[in-house]
């Protein structure tokens, strides 16, 4: 018996060993107090200075009672092993990583309030009771067409980009049509996008000749204006901009921002939020951290070009070099960067069941490897730089499965790296904008796997287009299979790829359709359904290896294989190629969105299956 106590001794004392050490925090406490559940401490910063006074290795957690905390912005590193940030049960803390502005006074329609401090403020993001609103545009809506020309031939990215490199002139000077621009311009405030192919330059305008209709641009562009044939451009907080009640700008001249309240605002009781910050909570270095059930908003951006993906910006949680951090259950709204941007070498990291929206840029840049990125909804991202995407992943051996992307204006996906599982997702309505992606795109992606996924509703804007499951350069040993897409008029498009499988796909497409493979090699297109309710086209068709048991309808009566010499038609082959089957597939209701087969069909005698996408998109999961 005493043996036994003496190991039931060790046992609770080992159990106290780890036991988790909880530290609360509260809209109402103080930094002076201790952490305890009576006697909270005021800001997150607190609490985590409060935990470190702890063993490296003790599971250590921060409670986060419910409420507003301003001006957050904190950083957790390897002295935070095994620390759990959470909201405290049943309750809803918001991290803001900004202050209130107050002292609002009227100006005409307007209203205005200075910034306080000697701070040198940097503003282009506004939250007015909550919600994000939209900066002064010009003009209101579309672009205004410049006359910059750069007729440079783009050797593609593997290729090494412009055949030959824009000048600084050439990245810095855009030309205009005469009577486009206000001739009351004030170029110390007005900010300008220029649009490419599938990304945008962001820059200041430094001076405005009138004369030669030239506007100086610094910093320099990603492109030179008129890159791609593209000639779009817009302008950004200026006053000419404000069209709209629940517009702003930044009045640099003044030092304030000016507002415009929409009819039911009370803007002396309205309570709105300027950033402070680029990021509120940053690792680095950090393992085993956990953030659960946060919600997180309003964060700024420098005045750069953020590049493909707009992948210069930070996000609103930031991770470098990070192992086993846990994302869950969070609510990330209303930042002008990322919502949540990593890395470096990170491992292991999961974002799970998370509601992401109203982005400046991107939803989800996560890469690194043994990422999982599950069950989250990512909507209205890209709001001031279109080329972001709703979830970016690259690296190795990730997933990303059950997420629901709408309302994006390029891409909603973008991976590459090896070994990548895309499966199960919903996306619809993206493309909006820029042109050469996709709800799927992969670029030099090897061995990925994309499955079971829908891509619907999703509209050519122009350019080089937009399609539902894109392989790009590089992309080899890739299998896309069991997707369904529906109206899009280029489901599969293919380029520079080689070595790929097409399988066992269900293609619905309202009018004429695409299936593209220009410079590509070595596919297999097996198992397919396709049906148009025009013609369908297969362009690069000798890059068809392998034609497999397809099946294929054009309600125009006309299938055809186009041959290419790199980008140019090189020759017509009518009809399909190989083992195909060319017939009604005879869904089981076309207009319901039934795509099963009725008994008779073709598709049962050809051995398919009925493709089942019913799990597309978001689970079920535990209320908060």
């Amino acid at each position: 018996m005493k043996h036994v106590s003496m190991i039931a001794g060790v046992v609770l004392l080992m159990l106290a060993a780890v036991a988790v050490a909880d530290f609360h925090v509260s809209p109402t406490g103080n930094d002076g107090n201790p952490g305890t559940p009576d006697r909270p401490v005021a800001t997150l910063g607190r609490a985590i200075e409060l935990s470190r006074a702890l063993p490296i290795n003790q599971p250590k957690r921060i409670v986060v009672g419910g409420g507003q905390y301003y001006n957050t912005a904190v950083a957790l590193t390897l002295a935070d092993v095994d620390l759990t940030i959470e909201a405290a049960a049943g309750e809803k803390p918001v991290l803001l990583g900004g202050v209130p502005l107050k002292n609002w006074q009227k100006d005409g329609q307007f209203y205005y309030a200075n910034l306080p401090g000697d701070r040198p403020w940097d503003i282009r993001l506004l939250q007015v009771n909550g919600r994000y609103r939209p900066r002064a545009r010009f003009p209101k809506e579309g672009a205004l067409t410049h006359l910059s020309v750069f007729d440079v031939p783009w050797m593609t990215t593997t290729g090494g980009g412009w055949k030959r490199k824009p000048t600084a002139e050439e990245l810095t000077t855009l030309k205009h049509k005469s009577g486009d621009l206000p001739s009351s311009l004030d170029i110390k405030n007005a900010e300008i996008t220029v649009f490419h192919m599938w990304d945008e330059s962001v820059a200041g305008i430094v001076a405005n000749d009138p004369a030669t209709q030239t506007l100086k641009l610094s910093p320099e562009l990603g492109h030179p204006p008129g890159a791609f044939g593209v000639k779009r451009y817009c302008l950004w907080n200026i006053r000419e901009g404000m069209t709209t009640p629940g517009q702003w700008y930044f009045d640099r001249t003044n030092k304030r921002i000016v507002y415009w309240p929409l009819a039911e605002e009370d803007i002396a009781a309205a309570e709105v939020i300027i950033p402070t910050t680029t990021t509120i909570i940053r690792m680095n270095l950090a393992r085993k951290i956990v953030l659960r059930n946060l919600s997180l908003g309003v964060t700024t951006v420098p005045l750069i070009t953020g590049g493909f993906a707009a992948a210069k910006f930070d996000g609103a949680i930031s991770l470098e070099k990070t192992d086993y951090c846990l994302l869950e259950n969070l609510s990330i709204t209303n930042v002008a960067g990322q919502a949540i941007k990593a890395r470096g070498n990170v491992t292991h990291t999961r974002v799970e069941n998370c509601d992401i929206s109203c982005c400046g840029a991107g939803g989800v840049y996560v890469g690194g490897q043994k990422t999982e990125i599950r069950n989250n909804l990512i909507h209205a991202v890209g709001l001031a730089f279109p080329s972001a995407i709703g979830i970016n992943g690259g690296g190795k051996d990730n997933i990303i499965a059950h997420n629901e992307i709408h309302d994006t204006p390029y891409s909603a996906m973008d991976c590459g790296g090896e070994n990548i599982i895309i499966e199960d997702n919903l996306i619809y309505d993206c493309m909006k904008v820029l042109h050469d992606g996709a709800a799927i795109y992969l670029f030099a992606a090897k061995n990925a796997i994309i499955r079971r996924n829908v891509a619907r509703d999703i509209i050519d804007t122009g350019g080089y287009g937009a399609s539902a499951y894109y392989l790009d350069e590089r992309s080899e040993g890739c299998v896309v299979e069991e997707n369904l897409s529906v109206n899009v008029a280029r489901p599969s498009h293919n380029h520079m790829a080689k070595n790929n499988t097409i399988r066992n796909n269900v293609f619905i497409i309202a009018g004429d359709g695409k299936i593209t493979f220009p410079r590509c090699s070595g596919f297999t297109l097996e198992g397919n359904v396709v049906y148009a309710g025009g013609s369908i086209t297969f362009e690069g068709i000798d890059a068809v290896q392998t034609w497999s048991r397809n099946l294929l309808y054009s309600g125009g009566g006309k299938i055809e294989g186009v041959k290419l010499k790199d980008y140019s038609p090189a020759g017509n082959v009518e009809g399909a190629r190989g083992d195909t089957t060319v017939a009604d597939p005879l869904f089981v209701d076309l207009a319901k969105g039934d795509y099963r087969y009725k008994p008779d069909s073709p598709a049962t005698k050809l051995g398919l299956k009925p493709i089942d996408v019913s799990k597309a998109g978001r689970v079920a999961t535990q209320t908060r």
